[in-house]
């Protein structure tokens, strides 16, 4: 993909979040139930670093589950942080501003925590990513900053899964880009909650993300589907090193 393209699919993604942080935020106040599956596996001492944090709903409910350990949310919109510090203002929880578009992030937050993470999450992150190649790159980051044994949880929108969110598929030339721009599997999605917006994301299969997986240095050791009505619109992997003992 020509970085002219990704830097177009970057804008529309910062735009929409921060036109639309306020009514995005009021419909993401509770957690997901794999998203739920998955906190049950995290130990309550674990170090978690938080991918895309966007209003901090994950800290929240780490916290209600008893979680004890340290706890890193990073996000690009300073609209969302600013929404999650202020409902979760204690000293064991962090918030800091990253995109996670632009390589370097990792170095930077290892220079704060230099004791790395036992658990990285990606709920609702990675899809947003666009680029194979920055993608890959990004989950490269999220290795290095996680310890011998650690492991990366995250979540992918199977909106195709669902007729409803595909007849809010829009073209491409809605937003001046045509399809040969982008790579299989780039999708634009409207929005309509508190006005009319757009939103690049990129729909995984599961055996896609399993390749990423074997590429960046992980191995998938669970895969499951959850969430919404038809109990598929996430796809949940829980990752874990290639060279785990």
């Amino acid at each position: 993909m020509r970085p002219t393209v990704i830097a177009r699919l970057r804008a529309i993604n910062e735009a929409f979040y921060q036109n639309f942080a306020a009514s995005f935020s009021g419909k993401r106040q509770r957690l997901q139930p794999g998203v739920l599956r998955v906190i049950s596996s995290i130990p309550a001492q674990a170090c978690v670093l938080d991918l895309g944090c966007g209003n901090g709903v994950l800290a929240r409910g780490l916290r209600d589950a008893g979680h004890r350990g340290a706890y890193v949310g990073v996000d690009a919109s300073v609209e969302m942080l600013a929404i999650a510090s202020k409902a979760l203002d204690e000293p064991l929880y962090h918030f800091l501003q990253f995109d996670l578009n632009v390589p370097g992030w990792s170095e930077a937050l290892l220079s704060r925590f230099p004791q790395g993470f036992d658990w990285a999450c990606m709920f609702a992150t990675l899809h947003h990513i666009p680029g194979s190649k920055t993608r890959a790159a990004l989950l490269r980051e999220v290795r290095s900053v996680l310890r011998e044994q650690g492991r990366l949880a995250l979540s992918t929108w199977n909106f195709l899964s669902s007729d409803r969110l595909r007849r809010r598929l829009m073209p491409w030339d809605a937003v001046g880009l045509r399809a040969g721009d982008v790579e299989p599997g780039d999708y634009l999605l409207d929005w309509r909650e508190g006005g009319s917006g757009v939103r690049y994301v990129h729909h995984f299969e599961a055996q896609e993300l399993e390749l990423l997986a074997q590429e960046t240095g992980f191995r998938p050791a669970e895969t499951f589907f959850s969430d919404g009505e038809n109990r598929r619109l996430g796809l949940y992997q829980i990752w874990e090193p290639l060279d785990i003992r």
